[in-house]
This record gives C-alpha cells, structure tokens and sequence, in this order.
C-alpha cells in the first residue's frame, strides 16, 4: 500500500428542499395500519414505512420542486428508490425527450433493467436507482446531483453523492439537492443520515 496525499479542489453545497404532501393521508394510514394502495391491512413496520414513504414520494409538490431545480441545471443526475418513482420520472421527462429537437435533451437511466450511458445532449437528465448505480461509475459532465428521495443508508448516500465528485471533473463547486417534506419518517431518516448511521424501520415503528 502506497499512501497517495492529495488536496481535493471541489466545494459541496447541499440544500434541503422542503415540499409538502398529503397530511391527512399520512395520518390515516398511521392511525389505521391500512394501506390504501394495496387496499389491505400492514402487516408488519417495513410495510408501514413504505406506505408512508410512497406517500410523501408521490406528492406533486415534489414533482414541481424537481421540474423547478431541473430548470435551472441542464444536466442532472436523479437518484431514486423504488419503482413507482421511476414511473412519476419518466412521465415527467419522457415527453419532453421525445418532442426536443434532436441532440437537444435526453433522458436515460440506470437501474437492474437497463445501464444506459450518460446522455450526450446540451440537457439531460440520468435517472439512477440507489442500489443498481451508487458506485462503479463516474460522471464529469455535470455538477448537480438531485435526490429525489432519501435511501435508508448512509454509506449509499455518500457513494452516489461521489459519481461527480471526481479528481478529473472540471467543475469546481457540485450541487446537491435533497428533496424531502416535513413527514416523521422523512424527518427521521435524515437524522439518522445525519448522524452517519443507518435508517432502521423496525427502531423507529412503535409496533
């Protein structure tokens, strides 16, 4: 082993943005245990926590406060969850891939199903899930990186935030946005991230 000193030039700015959801619905399902998607009973913490999160998730104030950030990067990479996530994103960007002029934007994805390389065009964005893209690949053309929703552990947190921070990447300030509301489950994850540990549902859910 051979120690390598360097002095890293890039400046993280990481932003908390703060969107609403649908209160009432979040309190129901806690009050209940009932999940309204599936239209059954929750059975156990993991799925009263995921009821939860894909409320707080779908909510269109996260929808707009994504489209307002993408408006003001043309090229950005957003990390995201679950599958239901993957679908509200490629509802939101898929038109517009498909109406821009050629070379114009793009979007592409990575996820189990598909690696797709980062996009070629002036915009774009590269829609990444956690597990499949955290590490293992890197990125210098751009500086932003948006997370649409927050992952339960604090090392694939870090590794993904790591995709543009890269010796060779030509930008010296990258961009970090955290979308999230005011939900006690999201309010608790990012005290655990927070703290550099890990989300643990069973911990947090008073069964």
């Amino acid at each position: 082993m051979v120690n390598m000193d360097f002095e890293r030039t890039t400046v993280s700015h990481h932003e908390d943005v703060y969107v609403k959801y649908d209160v009432e619905k979040y309190k129901d399902v806690s009050r209940t245990r009932w999940d309204p998607y599936k239209e059954e009973p929750i059975m156990n913490a993991g799925g009263l926590c995921y009821v939860w999160r894909k409320i707080v998730n779908t909510s269109e104030a996260r929808q707009v406060a994504l489209l307002e950030i993408v408006e003001k990067h043309p090229r950005v990479i957003i990390f995201y969850n679950f599958d239901y996530e993957l679908e509200i994103l490629r509802e939101m960007f898929l038109g517009r891939a498909d109406c821009g002029d050629t070379g114009d934007f793009e979007m592409a994805e990575w996820n189990g199903h598909s690696h797709q390389p980062v996009p070629e065009a002036k915009s774009w964005v590269y829609l990444v899930q956690y597990n499949a893209g955290a590490e293992g690949w890197n990125c210098i053309k751009t500086d932003t990186i948006i997370f649409y929703s927050q992952n339960y552990s604090y090392k694939i947190m870090q590794q993904s935030a790591g995709r543009i921070d890269r010796l060779n990447t030509p930008y010296k300030d990258l961009y970090y946005y955290h979308l999230k509301s005011r939900s006690g489950i999201d309010l608790a994850i990012s005290r655990a991230l927070k703290d550099k540990k890990d989300f643990n549902e069973s911990g947090y859910v008073k069964w």
